[in-house]
């Protein structure tokens, strides 16, 4: 049976996760997602999301290489890394995949192999949670080799700017070509420059 997260939250028995929160020097394993925390506003809630972006991308700027290199010598892929500040505090956030779907016991030992890693290295500041799973059904495509290889699929695509008069898309992916992710909608076939990309994802088909 899975423990309550601390703070509250959603349990979420489809992803196997692993999640070890920093105290001191004893490490404390759970399986759980965290809850998800409320926005801020305001000035100041603005400004201090401002720090902690430019905190995050260089926490992520380190930390990336060495969790692709842990990964790859347990013949796991590694799909995203996330580092963000919730409710109950930073959380850094490793998505690992492999085919036939990850299993708890290769959370567990890419979590111990990048702790040993982060203790060494240390390379963030503040205190932290560290927590490996699978990416779930709805994966999030990053790389451009991710769009070929999932061509074919069903996704949802967001843009960081509007393209023919809307941010959201979805449809069956085509494909990557020339730098432009293709998707066959409803209304015909669209195609968005890679780099206009924020977000995308597999689409849950049942």
């Amino acid at each position: 049976m899975l423990p309550t997260p601390p703070g509250g939250g959603i349990l979420n028995p489809d992803v196997e996760t692993l999640l070890r929160e920093r105290v001191g020097t004893s490490p404390l394993f759970r399986s759980c997602m965290g809850p998800v925390p409320p926005g801020s506003g305001g000035v100041w809630g603005r400004r201090a999301r401002e720090g902690s972006a430019v905190a995050a991308r260089d926490v992520l700027a380190v930390v990336t290489p060495m969790a692709e290199a842990v990964a790859s010598q347990l013949g796991l892929e590694l799909v995203d890394v996330e580092y963000r500040r919730e409710a109950g505090g930073w959380v850094l956030r490793v998505f690992i995949d492999k085919p036939g779907g990850v299993t708890l016991d290769d959370c567990q030992a890419v979590s111990y192999a990048l702790s040993d890693q982060l203790d060494e290295a240390d390379p963030i500041p503040n205190r932290y949670s560290l927590e490996v799973s699978s990416p779930g059904i709805e994966r999030p495509l990053k790389r451009p080799a991710d769009f070929e290889r999932f061509a074919g699929r069903r996704v949802q695509i967001r843009t960081f700017a509007p393209l023919n008069g809307r941010r959201n898309w979805q449809g069956e992916l085509v494909g990557l070509v020339d730098g432009d992710v293709v998707l066959r909608t409803e209304t015909g076939q669209v195609a968005i420059p890679h780099d206009m990309v924020a977000r995308a994802n597999l689409v849950a088909e049942f």
